[in-house]
């Protein structure tokens, strides 16, 4: 991998988010959005602090993927990735680019998210810095899966049209609603084939634990390592045309 092609891809799609307000304000402003109209639907100290450490998993995720799978479909329908392929960059150099990119969004996206959180009553006494963590990962499995899905996708529309595959089955199934290991058999072996179902139940035990124990650190890993394979997948699923 060639650092300076990544840094250089990193460095351009920043660029074209810096003259696309609305995208990063919706990246950064929506979410701090969201988890105040969550305060107030519950109007419940007690509720809010019950979700709000996994929403905080699950809406960057959300968005991430969503965003980074139409940017990366425009810039592929567009003629900009097969220019790029015609370069001396690598197939990997290009997407850990947009990964990176993609990442310092999520960072800001997030920090605001749990500032928000933070000053409507969540209470995370000193696991804050845990709980910026693995949203911050989450957030990257989501560019990494968008990455990869943007392969498959050749409108936004058939982009968009992944959400109810990609992401509503994990929303539903990752114990959000009802924990993992009150559903059905076959429900509960499909839950623990998704990362958003780990991320899920490492944000809910920082909820409850004052300090992480070695069941979080593993569910840390299995999202980080579902995000590098997403990653590894969509390096192998990038087509060189745009036909």
């Amino acid at each position: 991998m060639h650092e300076r092609m990544t840094l250089a891809t990193a460095h351009r799609v920043l660029s074209q988010l810096r003259h696309d307000p609305r995208t990063v304000a919706l990246l950064i402003v929506v979410p701090s959005l969201l988890m105040t109209l969550l305060r107030y639907v519950f109007n419940s100290s007690q509720a809010f602090n019950s979700l709000a450490p996994s929403l905080l998993g699950i809406f960057p995720f959300t968005m991430m993927f969503l965003v980074t799978s139409i940017t990366t479909l425009r810039e592929r329908t567009g003629g900009t990735l097969e220019r790029l392929m015609t370069t001396r960059i690598r197939r990997l150099d290009l997407l850990v680019g947009y990964a990176l990119a993609f990442g310092l969004i999520a960072f800001v996206q997030v920090l605001a998210a749990v500032a928000t959180s933070a000053a409507l009553g969540m209470d995370v006494g000193g696991r804050l810095g845990w709980l910026l963590l693995i949203a911050i990962v989450n957030a990257q499995l989501g560019v990494a899966i968008g990455l990869f899905a943007s392969a498959f996708a050749r409108t936004e529309f058939q982009a968009i049209q992944f959400m109810p595959v990609v992401v509503f089955p994990q929303l539903l199934l990752c114990g959000l609603f009802r924990p993992r290991t009150q559903m059905a058999t076959v429900l509960s072996h499909i839950s623990d084939a998704m990362p958003m179902s780990y991320a899920v139940d490492a944000l809910q035990r920082l909820s409850v634990d004052p300090q992480p124990h070695r069941t979080f650190f593993t569910d840390l890993l299995v999202v980080a390592g579902c995000a590098l394979v997403s990653l590894v997948l969509a390096a192998a699923t990038m087509r060189r045309s745009s036909d």
